[in-house]
This record gives structure tokens, C-alpha cells and sequence, in this order.
């Protein structure tokens, strides 16, 4: 079984959304990543994730271009993530949308998407 990284609540503003001043005013979405990896009985971080790094990237994808689902930007984070580091086993990234244009009371709004090159626990 292996070893996970989780980083939760990264707030990125984007551009994201199917109506025209999603698209012009933008708004802030948050990130939820999980990696699975095998972590090394190292204290090296050469030999590990730099979740600096992962927070970068994934921020990188979330604040990037305006795509009409955050579905679609969950899938491009996670796959960046995969091919990013050869040693995940798998990535499972959450885009939350809280001011999602939702004409009823809510608390928030998610998609969660998982890449995984082998199965994992």
C-alpha cells in the first residue's frame, strides 16, 4: 500500500464557468490534492514530493486557462501531476467552486477526479 501526501485548501482565483462573467470576473476556487506514492525511509527530499512544488503546479493549472467545467480542470491537474512525477502511484485532486452560481442555499460545490497508473489501497 502506499504512502500519501495530502495538501488541502489551496485558493486560487480563476477564470472558470459556463456564464459570461464567470468567464470576465473570475472567482476563487479552492484545491484539494492527494498523492500516493511509496515514501523512502530517507529524510531526503530529493527522494520524496516537494509539496511546495505540487501546491505550484497544481495552483499553476487551477489559475490557468478559463475552461467552462471544473471538471475539466480537475482531470488537467491530475494528469499534470502524474506526469509531473514518475514515482506517484496515483493523484486525486478536488476543485471546489463555493460561489458557484447556484440559485438555492449551499455550502460548496466540488469535483473530484483520481489518475492512478496501478491500483492502490
Amino acid at each position: 500500500m502506499a504512502d500519501r501526501i495530502t495538501l488541502t485548501g489551496l485558493r486560487v482565483r480563476a477564470h472558470h464557468g459556463v456564464f459570461e462573467h464567470e468567464k470576465r470576473d473570475g472567482q476563487e476556487f479552492v484545491a484539494d490534492v492527494t498523492v500516493w506514492l511509496d515514501v523512502p525511509d530517507t529524510d531526503d527530499l530529493a527522494d520524496t514530493v516537494h509539496y511546495g512544488e505540487l501546491a505550484e503546479r497544481v495552483a499553476a493549472v487551477v489559475g490557468g486557462p478559463s475552461r467552462d467545467l471544473i471538471e475539466t480542470v480537475a482531470i488537467e491537474a491530475a494528469e499534470d501531476l502524474m506526469r509531473w512525477q514518475p514515482r506517484l502511484h496515483a493523484a486525486e485532486v478536488t476543485i471546489h467552486k463555493p460561489n458557484a452560481p447556484i440559485g438555492l442555499p449551499f455550502a460548496d460545490v466540488a469535483v473530484t477526479i483520481r489518475r492512478s497508473r496501478k491500483r492502490t489501497g
